[in-house]
């Protein structure tokens, strides 16, 4: 039987007025440093699953700085029910808002099938850190199909639109040279601070695999491979230390 879940999760200046957890999303505040709120998804029990349906939705309202966080991987696992799974995040960031968007990964176990799309809506004034990290089977196995979208507006304009898809049934040369290489870990990190408007980080390469990319906006985004998760998130973190230094 597959699952329909979403999350909601409403940051103002002065506190969380909606924390409402559902299904497998459990949310959690936590203990947090520095002047961020703190959310925390904690899975309550396996998923995704083929079939089912998750949603999150955040809203960070003017003037509010929250960090959205996880336990644990996300591990999308085969089900019962036939067809792919579906999980929605939605993300709203209001003026002189701050989100920073740091799950753990996504893994992408034998078998599964899974589509996900993150829309994140973003004042003109607001700053945005972004990370997704896609890792391609377990260890020692082969990975499922993964189709992700990242879709980001800010002040009602595109920013960016990415789409990526790996495995059975995703377009021909997504292992090959030209994209994954052979790595079986990929990931995104995307930077949106206003005052970038000013001085914008210059384009360059971070490693043999991984590049950092201004954006038509006071963004840059990081592309990066690598052999394993923990690579990956080596390669985000020394990314983010060099955005925030510039």
């Amino acid at each position: 039987m597959s699952v329909r879940a979403t999350a909601r999760v409403v940051a103002e200046r002065d506190g969380l007025p909606v924390l409402e957890s559902d299904g497998p999303l459990a949310l959690r505040r936590t203990r947090a440093g520095g002047p961020y709120t703190r959310v925390t998804l904690v899975g309550a029990m396996s998923a995704p699953l083929g079939g089912d349906r998750l949603a999150i939705e955040v809203d960070v309202r003017a003037g509010a700085r929250l960090l959205m966080d996880s336990a644990a991987a996300t591990v999308a696992l085969p089900g019962r029910t036939p067809g792919a799974a579906g999980y929605d995040v939605a993300l709203e960031v209001g003026e002189d808002a701050e989100l920073r968007w740091l799950p753990e990964q996504l893994i992408s176990a034998r078998g599964s099938e899974l589509r996900m799309h993150t829309r994140v809506a973003l004042a003109e004034t607001a700053r945005l850190v972004l990370r997704e990290e896609q890792i391609l089977g377990r260890h020692g196995e082969e990975t499922g199909t993964l189709a992700t979208r990242l879709t980001v507006h800010r002040a009602g304009r595109p920013l960016l639109d990415q789409e990526l898809a790996f495995g059975p049934g995703a377009p021909g040369g997504w292992d090959g040279g030209a994209v994954l290489g052979g790595h079986r870990a990929v990931g995104q990190l995307l930077v949106v601070d206003p005052d970038f408007a000013d001085k914008p980080p210059e384009p360059r390469q971070l490693g043999e695999t991984a590049v950092l990319t201004p954006l038509a906006g006071p963004a840059v985004v990081v592309t990066a491979v690598a052999s394993d998760a923990l690579r990956l998130r080596r390669l985000l973190d020394t990314a983010l230390d060099e955005v925030a230094g510039d």
